[in-house]
Formats: structure tokens, C-alpha cells, sequence
């Protein structure tokens, strides 16, 4: 088991990261005291491959066990779902210390960190990804949220889980499209910051995809100690350090806005040609070599991933990027690489500079 700390003063935690290691969870759980009856937020999915096993897990530890189980969607991170969600809870707590447990991907954990936020103004909460992309990205650096009809997690919160336990055994079992999801955001960390992570992914992206152990186990570990580091220098967006974790990201979610957050665009693949785009745009500004932006391109066409998207209307694209967080003031933010390993923010980029990149991965 590998132990990576995000420290956060008095909201530190630890990201563990190996193989089996939920079967240790138990005694984890007791050393950090969070109480004793878990919700546990998963799909039906998750729940019928691995529901049994954790619940098994936590009674021999003496911990309850309640499951609330939502669709595996995107649709899931709505008012409707998180409030309903949120009366099933009160209701069972009753002369309970309850602690809510994310065991999903991306959308399981934005949902239940959110519910963790705001019921009773805040109660305990862990991330068990089972996902490669949220074992990579989304279990770490405490933002969670739902999604609004105009944009994708419009309503959210920074608070922080107590652990995140990131066990490599869950992803046997994940399709190739889930691969694919998490190996995007793998990427997005070797151009955001390590040159030689992306280098890795070149050379041994037939390895990972196959889900060799030692390669996920490398990947998982690399990208989660980038994000560790970058969310202790600014947890809550403050100094725009954070901010390179949207490279891909700006026109990513503007692209699965516009396909109305169906399974036509799955998080990964959009962001894919979000960072295809902004790799482009960088370019035409002349901050980013064309080898380098083609290096970009071509490693997510090797791997399977999206560089253009179909089915969709440009003019979609570019409203439902204006409802995107990432404006400042009214004006656009994207992060562009420079070069592989090092990125930078620019504001207000000309919109005919955006929609001559989008018309040429629109089709």
C-alpha cells in the first residue's frame, strides 16, 4: 500500500493506493474515528459487483451498513436525485453517527461529497473510487457538487473527505470506455506538470489499457500526488494555481452540456477534445509548438479516445460554454499548454480564435 497525505492543516487526509487494500478498511475506519453507521452512495452496478464484500468488510468491524443507490448517470448529480437523497438520509438517522462513503466514479463522488457538505451542515465523509478516472482525478481535492439544466456543477462546495482509498482491484472490472476515461485525465496531469508522465503514458499505453497492474498502480500514484500537491498550495481557488486542473476542461464540459450530460460524451472523451482544443488554441496564439499540440493529439487517438466530436451543433458548444465557471468578470478563462509538463491561464481569449479551433472538431 502506497500513503500519499494531502495536507490541509486540520482537514488533512491520506490517499492509499494497492491492491486489495479495502479488505483493511475496517481498522482504518476505527482509526479515525468517524463514526459508526455508514451510508454508503453507489449505482446498482457497483452494488451488485461489490455491495456484498464491502458490507462484509465493515460488520466484521462492527460498522452498519445502509446502501442508497442512485442511476450510474450523470442525470444522478441533479436537485431532484441529491434532495431525495438527502430526506432518505434524515430519515434513517435516527440515534445514528452516521458517515456518508462514496463508491462510484466521478459522479457517486461528486454527489455524496456534496450531501456530506451541506446535511447537518457537514458530517464525515470517505471516497472509495472504483473508477480509474476517479482514482486519478475526481476522489481527490474535496470539490464536489450537482449539476443545474445550463451547465455541469453549478452548485457545490469545497470539503475535504477523510480518506480516499484507492484500491486497484475495483477496476478489473471496468469496460474499456472507463479505461479510456481515466487514462484522459492521467494525460491532462503529464501536460499540466510532468513531462516524464506523459513520456510513461506514450511508451506503455498498450500496458494500461490492458490494466497491468504495475502500470495502473504507477499512473494512479503519480497523478494522485500531482493533484495532493497542487489542491495544499490552493484548496479552494484562491491564488489560480488550482486552476491548471481544468486544462481540457472549458470546452469539456461546454461539449457534454451541449449532448445534455447523455452517455453520447462521457466525461472522459469530452474532455479528450477539450484538451485537443486547447492545445490548438494555444498554438494559433503562438504559445505552443504545432509538434507539441500534435503530440497532444496523437497519443488520445492511440489510446481510443475522441480528438472530434459529431452529433453536436458548434453554436451549443459555444452557449453552453458561456454558463462555464471559469469566467472571470465576463470574460473566458482556458488553460493552455506551453509545453508538455508546464501550462499556463489566459483570459479573454477572442471568441473567433475559439470557434475556428471548435469548427475544425465539430463535425
Amino acid at each position: 500500500m502506497k500513503k500519499i497525505t494531502v495536507g490541509l492543516g486540520n482537514r488533512s487526509y491520506e490517499i492509499l493506493v494497492g491492491y486489495k487494500i479495502a479488505e483493511q478498511l475496517g481498522s482504518i475506519l476505527e482509526k479515525l474515528n468517524i463514526g459508526q453507521d455508514a451510508v454508503i452512495i453507489t449505482n446498482p452496478t457497483i452494488y451488485h459487483l461489490y455491495g456484498g464484500h464491502l458490507q462484509s468488510i465493515l460488520s466484521r468491524s462492527g460498522f452498519s451498513t445502509r446502501f442508497k443507490l442512485v442511476p450510474d448517470s450523470e442525470k444522478s448529480k441533479s436537485e431532484r436525485v441529491c434532495f431525495d437523497l438527502i430526506n432518505k438520509i434524515a430519515a434513517y438517522d435516527v440515534r445514528k453517527r452516521i458517515f456518508i462513503v462514496a463508491f462510484g466514479g466521478g459522479v457517486i463522488g461528486d454527489l455524496a461529497g456534496f450531501i456530506a457538505s451541506v446535511y447537518k451542515r457537514g458530517v464525515g465523509y470517505i471516497q472509495i473510487p472504483t473508477t480509474f478516472l476517479a482514482q486519478v482525478d475526481s476522489a481527490i481535492g474535496g470539490k464536489t457538487g450537482i449539476d443545474l439544466t445550463v451547465g455541469k456543477n453549478l452548485i457545490g462546495s469545497f470539503y475535504q473527505p477523510r480518506l480516499v482509498l484507492s484500491d486497484l482491484s475495483f477496476l478489473r472490472t471496468l469496460s474499456l470506455k472507463q479505461i479510456r476515461n481515466g487514462l484522459a485525465e492521467a494525460i491532462k496531469y503529464g501536460v499540466i506538470k510532468d513531462s516524464a508522465l506523459f513520456e510513461y503514458i506514450e511508451k506503455n499505453y498498450k500496458a494500461i489499457i490492458q490494466l497491468n497492474i504495475e502500470s495502473i498502480k504507477k499512473i494512479v500514484y503519480i497523478s494522485s500526488q500531482i493533484k495532493a500537491k497542487i489542491v495544499e498550495q490552493d484548496e479552494t481557488e484562491k491564488t489560480g494555481r488550482r486552476a491548471i486542473l481544468n486544462f481540457g476542461h472549458t470546452i469539456g464540459h461546454a461539449i457534454e452540456a451541449a449532448a445534455g450530460f447523455t452517455k453520447d460524451y462521457s466525461h472522459g472523451e469530452a474532455v479528450a477534445i477539450g484538451m485537443v482544443c486547447a492545445a490548438n488554441i494555444s498554438q494559433n496564439l503562438g504559445l505552443l509548438a504545432a509538434r507539441d499540440a500534435k503530440r497532444v493529439e496523437n497519443i488520445l487517438t492511440k489510446v481510443g479516445l475522441p480528438t472530434f466530436c459529431a452529433g453536436l451543433r458548434l453554436a451549443d458548444i459555444l452557449h453552453a460554454q458561456l454558463h462555464d465557471k471559469k469566467f472571470i468578470h465576463g470574460k473566458n478563462r482556458f488553460v493552455l499548454p506551453k509545453k508538455i509538463g508546464s501550462v499556463t491561464i489566459k483570459e479573454d481569449i477572442p471568441i473567433k480564435v475559439i470557434e475556428n479551433v471548435l469548427k475544425r472538431r465539430v463535425r
